[in-house]
């Protein structure tokens, strides 16, 4: 069985009550309900881990690494724009790395725009609130079972 890590980062913990213009109204135990629902569908083991801590973000990319993790998705929230350390840990991966953001990044604010994660991700899904999640999940899928031409 493949297995993939879903890294939720700061003030996810909050989807639901946090700005649901540009979030939606789902919670992060939503997601991972949908998440995991998809994973048993598609035979794919899924750890979902959500943190407002910097260091336990990069501590679980290093888990990743060294448990051998076939995948890893991540929505970084804030972090996405300046975490250099999450970038690095990053680059330490050997598997594919897929990048979420639920709002449409490059239509908010200028800061936003820019990511230290999307030159290391594989693929980068935007804008299509949480089904992000379930599509990330569909191309881990795709590619374990070399269907990404």
């Amino acid at each position: 069985m493949k297995k993939v890590m879903l890294l939720h980062g700061v003030n996810h913990n909050m989807f639901g009550k946090r700005d649901p213009k540009q979030y939606g109204t789902i919670t992060l135990d939503g997601i991972n309900k949908k998440v995991d629902d998809l994973a048993k569908e598609l035979d794919i083991e899924v750890t979902n881990f959500q943190t407002n801590n910097e260091g336990e973000f990069v501590d679980k990319i290093h888990e990743a690494y060294l448990e051998g993790y076939d995948g890893v998705m991540l929505n970084a929230g804030a972090w996405t724009h300046y975490s250099h350390a999450i970038g690095d840990a990053l680059r330490m991966l050997e598997c594919p790395v897929i990048e979420l953001h639920m709002s449409n990044v490059h239509a908010r604010e200028e800061f936003r725009h820019h990511s230290v994660i999307s030159p290391i991700a594989s693929g980068i899904i935007v804008g299509l609130g949480s089904s992000v999640y379930t599509l990330g999940l569909r191309a881990f899928d795709d590619i374990f079972r070399g269907n990404n031409d």
